[in-house]
């Protein structure tokens, strides 16, 4: 008897959270039973998720920035068809396959001229493992560099630049010669880059944990402190690339000529995993220096036909639909609309971001009774007071956002790249009554603290 999805699907309808906590990770159920996040999804398309009962969800969390061209596009799918139905000759391994070629053409199209070579990959933290091992080899130097609140993947390279401690903890000792600067801060850098034995200092153009970002006169002077003293820039596209920020890569607002790059996440079109380490032709061949060293660094994945046609099809489709200005112009949509929320409520600080990639900032209030609300909170654990935005704005309007990172009142945003006025009103007239209700009677630190109490009494179901 062959295999057959829907026979699946119905004979454990339902069971999402049972079979994910007893096979999976129970605690990761737990927390989506806390924060009222857990819904049997069935269906998703576009903008928007739908679950068992029908009830619509607008995604504003994009798979962390997967689903940029929005869920179940039909372009990619359709290329994804034909692949399939090609019967292409698949992971041959000894052999130089087309469509890699092909997709490494159209990417170094799209970067500056001193952009020479891909090497694929499986994710971000695998690309970012790629640019670890290259530039150590182009440089035949031990040390890397990276930025507090950093976050470039949770695999071994990756996490020894990870700028988050609640990642890092229980993992250690974690590689040697990997250094912390904090983030937009010259001197720190200059100091540690004047040593002369750093291979790359490895950085976002916006941090993802926070949706921090720098001057142009710290970026202006990262290009030149690295060019001063040999060390290789690493940007990390994985989140912010593609379109995310209202151009096409995110350092590309601040001028910067990368010596390598990553991405990933967007590049997928939301179906197969693929992700790609861009550098200079030096870079490269300091590791792939003869016939004997042709695959000193591989991966059994890295040329995944399905993911090389996923990566096709979807630059095709940013370029088609005119993804990245429609970004730029829905970015600026939401700035427009959210500040009239900043003037009204005191609890809201302040917004930051390009693009759609937007952090929320909230913050103390001046008036005595919410002060006194927003303390409680605090006391009970720092950046919970985001959580009771992003709860509300889930259960009541069918928003799915997140908290930008642990210990941060930042409410961050990553709605699909297809969004429009729509998208951005629904959004705004939802956090609006979510605000008007924390500063009238506290009504969502009731609403959050009965959640809290429900999931914590609930079995699987």
């Amino acid at each position: 008897m062959s295999f057959d999805l829907k026979e699946v699907l119905a004979q454990h309808r339902g069971e999402n959270f049972q079979l994910y906590a007893r096979n999976i990770n129970p605690q990761l159920v737990r927390v989506l039973r806390s924060i009222g996040f857990d819904r049997y999804y069935e269906r998703g398309e576009g903008a928007y998720l739908y679950d068992r009962d029908g009830r619509r969800y607008l995604d504003f969390l994009s798979g962390f920035g997967v689903f940029a061209l929005g869920r179940s596009h039909p372009a990619v799918k359709q290329a994804l068809h034909q692949a399939i139905d090609a019967d292409l000759p698949n992971l041959v391994q000894m052999d130089a396959a087309l469509l890699p070629g092909v997709l490494a053409s159209e990417l170094l199209s799209r970067c500056h001229p001193g952009m020479a070579r891909v090497f694929f990959t499986n994710s971000g933290s695998e690309a970012v493992e790629a640019a670890l091992k290259f530039t150590r080899a182009a440089t035949r130097r031990p040390r890397v560099l990276y930025c507090d609140h950093a976050f470039h993947g949770l695999t071994y390279g990756s996490l020894s630049l990870n700028g988050g401690k609640d990642f890092r903890k229980g993992f250690g000792p974690f590689l040697p010669g990997f250094d912390p600067v904090p983030f937009g801060d010259l001197a720190a850098l200059e100091r540690e880059l004047s040593q002369r034995d750093v291979a790359a200092f490895v950085v976002e153009p916006i941090q993802g944990k926070g949706v921090h970002l720098a001057s142009q006169e710290y970026w202006d002077g990262v290009q030149q402190l690295c060019r001063t003293f040999g060390t290789l820039l690493v940007v990390d596209e994985v989140q912010t690339g593609l379109g995310r920020t209202g151009r096409l890569w995110a350092h590309e607002h601040y001028g910067l000529v990368p010596d390598v790059m990553t991405v990933s996440k967007a590049l997928s079109g939301g179906f197969v995993p693929v992700g790609a380490m861009i550098c200079s032709a030096s870079v490269s061949d300091a590791v792939y220096s003869s016939m004997e060293r042709a695959v000193v660094h591989s991966s059994t994945f890295k040329n995944n036909q399905l993911a090389m046609v996923a990566g096709l099809a979807t630059l095709k489709t940013i370029d088609d639909e005119e993804l990245v200005d429609r970004a730029r112009v829905t970015g600026l949509a939401f700035e427009k609309a959210l500040a009239p929320l900043v003037e009204r409520y005191e609890l809201f600080h302040l917004v930051r971001g390009k693009g759609l990639m937007i952090g929320l900032v909230f913050g103390p209030p001046t008036s005595r009774a919410l002060r006194a609300r927003f303390r409680m909170l605090e006391m009970a654990h720092s950046g919970l007071f985001a959580q009771t935005i992003v709860a509300p704005l889930f259960e009541r309007h069918g928003v799915l956002t997140q908290v930008a990172g642990d210990g941060m009142n930042v409410v961050k945003l990553l709605p699909p790249l297809i969004c429009g006025q729509e998208e951005v009103d629904h959004f705004v007239g939802a956090l609006a009554d979510v605000l008007a209700d924390a500063h009238r009677n506290g009504g969502l630190v009731l609403s959050f603290a009965r959640n809290l109490a429900k999931a914590s009494l609930s079995r699987d179901r």
